[in-house]
């Protein structure tokens, strides 16, 4: 089932509250830096069981303490809110 793609102006507005966060090439993107190695794998580790659990996953490539994600939901095309969701999420466990 598809989730409907967000309006510039719904995108716009959730981005105000996702911070780090930027639309690159029709996808949202933020890239994290971590201390280690270890702790950037272990984010990683945290956000894929979450968005395993959405069954929503992320484009993402890791060197050393980097981690970066991009997000679009395949299935509709676009930007949706699953996708600001799991930024939100990757937000939490980054702190």
């Amino acid at each position: 089932m598809s989730v409907p793609v967000l309006s510039t102006q719904e995108l716009e507005t959730q981005l105000t509250r996702l911070e780090g966060w930027s639309v690159e090439k029709g996808k949202l993107h933020r890239q994290y830096q971590f201390k280690s190695f270890v702790e950037a794998f272990g984010f990683m580790s945290s956000v894929a069981l979450v968005a395993e659990s959405m069954n929503h996953h992320p484009e993402w490539f890791n060197v050393y303490n980097r981690v970066t994600i991009d997000l679009t939901t395949h299935d509709s095309g676009g930007i949706t809110l699953k996708d600001v969701e799991l930024a939100q999420k990757a937000n939490e466990f980054a702190k």
